[in-house]
């Protein structure tokens, strides 16, 4: 960006952080192969437990954004966000129904939660995750998770393949992500109109877009080292 690049208006602002669609996880060669039913069980296995610490953390990342943003009105709309993922009693929200499909895929609740299958990248990446959003400025974490724009679709996709492809796997333990497909549709909309509102100069608008890959980076990153991880064995 040029000191003299004027403010994109909010079509062109939008149409720039949803052309970072392609470089979402969704295209990464490990999804490509777990939605062909191409996996082992290992290998869907290492993906799950993996999976689980950055399942885990979201509610970690999404107090941080609450802690440093000074608007009551997003801290209130953020909030929703972590008792969506730890439930608003024990047994209950996103991360339980991620454990669940991890039983689903072979493996017990202790081995899931000592966290003794996560894989150093797959570690490496989410806590630098965690460290953007308490890190930068509000608005610049809330557009990191962007990628919930993108996140719907495949995960319409995912319930479809894995009940045709893998026998072992009901469609009740897919919960997380048939709960999940409608709530990132409203999500991502609601944090579009967020990030649109809020970066008014470009220089945050190039900061938001620069966010935003930074995540996809992240996503794509925690794949690479969960297929390193599955070949080992």
């Amino acid at each position: 960006m040029s000191p003299s690049s004027p403010l994109l208006s909010p079509e062109e602002f939008a149409a720039a952080l949803r052309g970072l669609a392609p470089r979402y996880w969704g295209t990464h060669p490990f999804h490509h192969r777990m939605h062909a039913g191409e996996l082992t069980e290992h290998e869907l296995k290492t993906w799950a437990a993996n999976r689980w610490y950055y399942q885990c953390v979201l509610p970690q990342k999404d107090a941080a954004i609450i802690s440093n943003c000074p608007v009551p009105e997003i801290r209130r709309q953020w909030l929703d966000r972590i008792v969506y993922h730890d439930g608003g009693a024990p047994g209950e929200g996103g991360t339980e129904r991620w454990l669940r499909l991890c039983t689903a895929v072979g493996l017990s609740r202790e081995e899931v939660l000592d966290q003794r299958h996560v894989a150093p990248g797959v570690r490496f990446a989410v806590d630098a995750y965690v460290t953007f959003a308490r890190s930068k400025p509000w608005v610049e974490a809330i557009a990191s998770g962007l990628t919930e724009m993108f996140a719907g679709h495949l995960m319409q996709r995912r319930v479809v393949d894995m009940l045709a492809n893998y026998s072992w796997i009901a469609r009740e333990d897919l919960a997380y992500f048939t709960n999940r497909i409608d709530a990132v549709s409203g999500e991502g909309k609601a944090t579009l109109d967020i990030v649109i509102q809020h970066c008014t100069t470009r220089e945050q608008q190039d900061r938001a877009i620069a966010a935003l890959s930074f995540k996809c980076d992240v996503l794509w990153s925690m794949l690479d080292a969960i297929a390193s991880a599955a070949a080992k064995e």
